[in-house]
């Protein structure tokens, strides 16, 4: 009676062990992709604009900067969820690099201040533009992921005149689960 309950016993724990297994691997690989290095990470303050654009190939969108310098993006829009920006100074050196597409980012733009040009130079060309005849606004909207988990859909308000009146974030449509089979 001990064995057979013993053997029941270890039946019973085999699919729990594999369980555990297959969590612990999703672990393992979720640390390992966390700890990949992203492109926005990978340059120094002071390096030589060659650098980037040797490695993430010739911009797809650049802006005059007021202090004479440039902004290069590599922006992965409609799609992607990522724009990287590099600042450029007037002598071609790398002051930053960084991911714009991302909250801290979008909350810089100040509303009733900032103008379409604004959020160009900041953000890239928008996922998406429409314009809304009863509120007369101009939208234009980017994709993004927040907080590594959650997409999301950042739009941008502007008046007739260009100047920003509202941002708002929703849920990407693109990727619920509730209206993927719609068609």
């Amino acid at each position: 009676m001990l064995n057979r309950h013993h053997v029941k016993a270890a039946s019973i724990g085999a699919p729990a062990a594999a369980h555990i297994r297959r969590a612990a691997l999703a672990c393992l690989s979720a640390l390992a992709l966390a700890g990949c290095v992203q492109p926005w990470q990978q340059y120094q303050q002071g390096a030589d604009e060659s650098t980037i654009v040797a490695r993430l190939g010739p911009p797809r969108e650049i802006y005059d900067l007021p202090n004479g310098g440039k902004r290069l993006m590599w922006p992965t829009q409609p799609m992607g969820e990522t724009t990287t920006a590099a600042d450029i100074d007037a002598s071609g050196k790398i002051i930053n690099v960084r991911q714009v597409l991302q909250p801290n980012e979008f909350y810089r733009a100040e509303v009733g201040k900032w103008t379409r040009s604004d959020v160009l130079v900041n953000f890239g060309r928008p996922v998406e533009t429409s314009y809304f005849p009863l509120m007369k606004r101009e939208v234009w909207t980017y994709r993004y992921l927040e907080d590594n988990v959650w997409y999301m859909m950042f739009s941008f308000y502007f008046d007739d005149q260009g100047v920003l009146r509202l941002t708002q974030k929703t849920p990407d449509p693109l990727h619920d689960p509730d209206r993927r089979n719609l068609f």
